[in-house]
Parts: structure tokens; sequence; C-alpha cells
């Protein structure tokens, strides 16, 4: 019996790599199994030796753990998400088609809600840029980790929620008003590399390439995902 690659991955990409496992799987019999957490959580876990045989996170904390032994070999970019905004589903839409347009939008909502990723980093950068960051700080909810800030917004915790579109994709009870306008579009790479930990790096780096492979294109934008 083959011994199943284990992998671990943040929140956002939980749902396109459990079918891209599955299409692995068929091609090649080699069972997948990819715990989904919190990417804060995930990346402690490989830093505290935990066994895994690849773990998918953002380029840069991928990067970090390849700096510190905990990965080895190169990474290997897999996909490419926008940050989108959404709202409890039959609240009011805000114009988010502009810069100034979203800015507005920012302001004028008494609650924001944002990820612990690096989503939720590069928004708080955008309010710094605008000058807005002391006002907003009472106003922002950041979810814990490996909670969807769609829920927050479902539930109506959060007016206006900013997170990976693949995490608000298909979520009840919201309503998604799109990505962020170009000039201030926030766009995460997530990507993968081979576990200090694994027994079985060669048929890991094998799972790495086939989730970077042409084939797993249509099962990518499914999930509201580019290739990187």
């Amino acid at each position: 019996m083959l011994i199943p690659l284990r992998g671990i991955s943040s929140m956002a990409t939980r749902a396109v790599l459990a079918e891209l496992a599955v299409a692995y799987e068929r091609q090649t019999t080699c069972p997948v199994r990819i715990e989904s957490v919190g990417g804060v959580d995930a990346a402690k876990r490989v830093q505290a030796g935990e066994t895994f045989d690849v773990v998918l996170l953002a380029a840069e904390a991928i990067d970090k753990l390849l700096a510190s032994g905990h990965a080895t070999g190169a990474r290997v970019d897999l996909f490419r998400s926008e940050v989108a905004v959404a709202v409890q589903a039959g609240a009011a839409t805000p114009d988010i088609g502009s810069e100034d347009a979203l800015k507005a939008a920012v302001l004028a909502a008494p609650t924001i809600g944002y990820s612990t990723g690096p989503s939720g980093t590069a928004l708080l950068k955008l309010f710094e840029r605008w000058g807005i960051a002391a006002e907003m700080q009472a106003r922002t909810v950041q979810a814990p980790p490996g909670v969807p800030v769609g829920s927050l917004v479902a539930d109506g915790k959060v007016a206006l929620g900013f997170q990976q579109s693949s995490e608000l994709k298909d979520l009840a009870g919201i309503t998604v008003l799109g990505a962020l306008p170009d000039p201030v579009r926030i766009t995460t790479i997530f990507s993968g590399a081979v576990c200090a930990t694994s027994q079985q790096a060669h048929a890991a780096q094998d799972l790495l390439a086939f989730l970077a492979s042409p084939a797993s294109t249509d099962i990518k934008r499914r999930h509201g995902m580019e290739p990187a």
C-alpha cells in the first residue's frame, strides 16, 4: 500500500487543493492528505518539526521556511489569488469600482473585517498609504486564524469584509462585490515546497510539479484562482 503524501496549507487554498489532490490520486494512485488551517498556524507547525511532505502557503511564508531550513529545494509558485470585498447578503452594495470609491466605502463602513494572512497585512498597509490607519483602528476586526472573514460578514459582525476571492466564493449569506480596483489591487501568490521532515521528497516534488502544471489550470479557475 502506498504511503499517503501529507501536506499542510492555509485555508485560502483548502477547496482548490482538495479537488487537485483527488485529480492527482486518479492520475498516479498516490494518496494525498492535505490539512488546511490558518496560515500562521500552518507555518508554526512546520517550524516545530511536525512531519509533512509538502507545505503550501503564501510565497513569503514559503521563503521564510526555506531560509530557516524547515523546507528544502526550490519554491514552486502555484496559485495567483485576488483579494475581493463582500457585504452581508441583502445589505446595500457600495461602489468599489475606483480607488476613490473604495476608500469612501471603507470610511463609511462601521466595521471592516480582514484576515491574519498576507491579504490582511496588505490591506492595513493600504490604510496607512491613504492616511486613515489611525481612524480605522477601532473599526477593524481581524478574523481568528482559520475563520473566514466571509463568516463574520454573513453573521453581521462586520459590515465590509476583505479576503481572498477563493475564500469568499460560494459562501452563503454574503454578496461579493468583486476584486479591488487596479490601482490598489491586492494579489497573493500561493506557493509550495518540500518539507525538511518529508521521507518521500521525490514523490512530494512530483505532487508540486502536478499542482503547477497546465493540467491543474481548469480546477484553479473553478475556485477563483489563476495559475501563478
